[in-house]
């Protein structure tokens, strides 16, 4: 009894509680500020000294110190064992090659900061947001608009494609060569012009976005410009901006989609009878886009050198090559048919066609180097294609449903004022504000020549999630005139067309559950590669370094992530005042409880994390939405906070966080933790669920965006900004502005027979039946009566929907063919 009173007296002196307390609030402040380990070491021993600890303790206390900040010490005591251990159990994920490349491809971004645990909101808040140029803007407004004006969606859906005219345009005004130096003759535009252009196309017609983005996205100019040899660009660089090449890029097999790496298309090295190296290439490739009047194939196979000519070995490995068109063995001219949308998707085969090594990119030394470039390229073009097109669609949806809902009446008001109209409204208002600070932020990025392969793989998941959604809400909106194809429809098309944005580029399932977090946790944390690379290389001193710093970086977080939590991340500082001060506070609390349950999820499935893609799905949704959610934040402060906007910027911060929320909630539920599941579904999971970051914005927050969308004026222009909007009253999108402007300028003329009908001097029934009495009693003038009947003209017409002859339906004739006759329209190959 002496020795334990000796040994442990001192913790009697003082209430047990307060010496608990005390130590956990010092370890807690210790932790959340992230001082170094000789921080730790003296406040622990102030702290023994202030307990008066015997001085047994005091040894032991400092035998740690010892063994924790000697590095010598601590790697040959500690780190070794442990590396042994962890590499008997193999529990960090084992990386193969063609992992390791994607892994490695472009590099990171903001993403970086949002995994850290502890953000550089300065940093968040002062990424480039850039305008776009003036000889961008004039290209914009000009043949974009032009070209715009030129194709009309339904025609092209029943040509089945574009005319010679629109393609000879297309042409002429280099809208093949929006990426390409200025010196080869390309526009050489910045990836905001690119993103824009492609949006307002998309505005217009979906077929033409494509056709226009995929020459400019993954293919034989973005490979050209970074890897070509320098004959190759001044050969087809200049070719390819005017258009007198046409390119595809040929990467999809049979038996290869996502798994890319899996592709059987082979080309085999060998010397000719003149002593010069060529490729035997037999490949099958599937959904390429434009490959059927293609004149450039950019080709990826798995080269073969048997006699090792090229001095790689036998498998050099994926190897990206430019093969002509015309080549003997390549078979073209059949194309697929993806949802019935008229752009060429097409099927390629090689059958021994064969090629100098020449026309492999960059020339021979690149042999093998092929999975790099298509990584680094497709990790870009995700950020931008796709997006803008999703974006496009979703300024049409905004623009249109707004004057959709307050031309269209059922039961004597306009369906607008409807609070089942108005949730999905502010869903679409929403998401569309939330995708275009999004696409700025994203492109900003690129343009400052970041390559943040973690980003683009959220926008392309993201927008065309978001996308889907809005089409969707979209369709049930308009309910029977959304069905109803032909001319007028502005909906139909984009609703049959989305399954492919889903589908390319990276489906969305796999895009969320491997890709962004997968790859994030590896790529965007600041230690856990290292660790693994130290680990696979056996390399003790950089496995000591890095795996101690991610203990402590560990220990940050948690305590971060509980004081923001207790807090509600009032304590966290924000860059910025006004409506954004607090969302930039509860970002910071978001990303130290991700950054911290991120490490509990590698830490409690090493390796397995790659297979467990529910809960890697579920830190995808929030590393997405906390990325969308500091690209709003960017917008509505680089904008100048506009009041306008305020509501369509608190809807989106709301629903974000809400989504952090949600995500949370799942992860909570389902996460396996050694020795403590309990806690986290239990106790942690039910303060979580008390203490939110967010929830799914008000009802009182959708009415202000719902209504904002139906009132002509500047707020609904900022809103839809870049879009294509036809002046013609006869064409659908102009039809509604027509008809709401008309309506407007009618309003107090309905007020009038409202007021009347109120007192009974009318009959109560719609407008446009008393307008003639309510002209004989002297309630309206006839200028009000001839203005009147315009506006109700003006709403019938907008309601009506497309009907055609059994002949016109049979045929499927074009309603208004204002180009060229059909023969001529037939004629569409470049």
């Amino acid at each position: 009894m002496e020795f334990l009173n000796e040994s442990f007296g001192f913790l009697f002196q003082y209430p047990l509680w307060a010496v608990i307390v005390s130590m956990v609030i010092v370890a807690t402040l210790l932790a959340f500020w992230g001082t170094p380990l000789w921080v730790w070491a003296i406040a622990g021993f102030i702290t023994l000294w202030g307990f008066s600890a015997p001085t047994w303790a005091i040894w032991v206390f400092g035998g740690l110190v010892v063994l924790f900040n000697i590095k010598v010490i601590r790697r040959y005591a500690l780190t070794a064992p442990l590396m042994k251990l962890l590499d008997a159990l193999n529990f960090l994920p084992a990386i193969s090659e063609t992992e390791r490349t994607a892994i490695e491809a472009g590099n990171v971004w903001v993403d970086a900061e949002l995994f850290s645990g502890k953000p550089d909101l300065n940093r968040l808040a002062n990424e480039s947001y850039p305008e776009l140029s003036e000889e961008e803007q004039a290209f914009l407004e000009g043949p974009v608009e032009e070209l715009c004006s030129m194709v009309e969606d339904w025609d092209v859906y029943v040509r089945k494609g574009f005319t010679q005219k629109q393609w000879d345009y297309m042409r002429e005004h280099k809208f093949f060569g929006l990426i390409i130096p200025e010196e080869y003759g390309g526009l050489e535009f910045s990836a905001s012009a690119h993103s824009a252009i492609i949006a307002k196309l998309s505005s217009r017609c979906g077929p033409l976005a494509t056709t226009v983005m995929v020459p400019n996205s993954l293919g034989p100019a973005e490979l050209l410009m970074h890897y070509g040899t320098q004959e190759q660009k001044d050969h087809y660089l200049p070719r390819l901006a005017t258009g007198e090449e046409m390119p595809c890029f040929a990467l999809t097999e049979p038996t290869a989609g996502s798994d890319a790496g899996a592709m059987t298309a082979e080309g085999e090295v060998f010397k000719g009878d003149d002593g010069e190296l060529y490729i035997r290439l037999n490949f099958t490739k599937r959904y390429i886009t434009l490959a059927a009047i293609s004149t450039l194939i950019g080709l990826a196979f798995k080269l073969r050198d048997p006699e090792n000519h090229l001095g790689k070995g036998e498998y050099p490995g994926i190897t990206c090559a430019l093969i002509p068109s015309d080549t003997e063995g390549i078979i073209l001219g059949r194309r697929h048919d993806p949802m019935g949308v008229p752009f060429y998707n097409c099927p390629i085969d090689g059958e021994d066609a064969v090629v100098s090594v020449d026309q492999i990119i960059g020339g021979p030394d690149q042999a093998g180097n092929g999975w790099q470039m298509l990584m680094e390229s497709l990790g870009v073009g995700r950020g931008i294609s796709l997006p803008a097109q999703s974006l496009g669609g979703a300024k049409v949806a905004t623009r249109a449903l707004g004057a959709y809902t307050a031309i269209r009446r059922q039961f004597g008001i306009n369906i607008g004022k409807f609070e089942g109209i108005e949730e999905p409204m502010a869903r679409i208002g929403g998401f569309t504000y939330l995708m275009d600070a999004a696409r700025r932020y994203t492109c900003g990025g690129l343009d400052i020549g970041e390559k943040p392969s973690v980003v683009t793989a959220i926008a392309k998941y993201n927008f065309t999630e978001l996308g889907r959604q809005i089409v969707n809400d979209a369709m049930d909106i308009q309910g029977g005139a959304g069905i109803s194809r032909g001319p007028r429809n502005i909906f139909a098309h984009s609703y049959i067309s989305l399954p492919i944005a889903i589908t390319v580029e990276g489906a969305n399932i796999l895009t969320r559950s491997l890709m962004i977090f997968g790859q994030g946790a590896i790529r965007c944390h600041p230690y856990a590669y290292d660790e693994i690379d130290a680990l696979t290389k056996g390399d003790l001193k950089a496995f000591d370094n890095s795996f101690w710093k991610h203990v402590g970086h560990v220990g940050r977080n948690e305590a971060r992530a509980l004081i923001m939590s207790l807090t509600r991340g009032v304590i966290a500082s924000s860059p910025v005042g006004g409506p954004a001060k607090k969302y930039y506070k509860k970002l910071s609390w978001a990303s130290a409880s991700f950054a911290f349950l991120a490490d509990i999820a590698l830490g409690s499935y090493g390796g397995g994390l790659k297979i467990k893609e529910k809960i890697s799905g579920r830190f995808a949704d929030i590393l997405s939405w906390m990325y969308l959610a500091t690209a709003t934040l960017r917008r509505y402060d680089a904008e100048g906070q506009r009041e306008e906007d305020r509501a369509f910027f608190e809807w989106s911060m709301e629903y974000a966080f809400g989504q952090i929320q949600e995500a949370f909630d799942e992860i909570y539920s389902e996460i396996k933790v050694p020795g403590l599941s309990w806690l986290f579904r239990g106790p942690i999971a039910m303060w979580s669920r008390l203490n939110r970051i967010g929830s799914k914005p008000s009802d009182k927050l959708g009415h202000k965006v719902a209504q904002a969308m139906q009132q002509r004026g500047e707020t609904r222009d900022h809103i839809t900004e870049g879009i294509y909007i036809p002046k013609d009253a006869d064409q659908a999108l102009g039809r509604y502005e027509h008809a709401m402007k008309l309506l407007e300028e009618a309003e107090p003329v309905y007020k009038k027979i409202y007021v009347a009908t109120k007192k009974k001097e009318l009959p109560k029934t719609q407008p446009r039946f008393v307008i003639d009495k309510a002209l004989e009693k002297g309630i309206i003038t006839e200028d009000e009566a001839k203005h009147i009947r315009k506006a109700e003209e003006a709403r019938i017409d907008v309601v009506e929907v497309d009907e055609f002859t059994l002949e016109e339906y049979e045929n499927q004739t074009p309603s208004t063919p204002k180009f060229e006759d059909s023969a001529e329209a037939k004629d569409i190959t470049p």
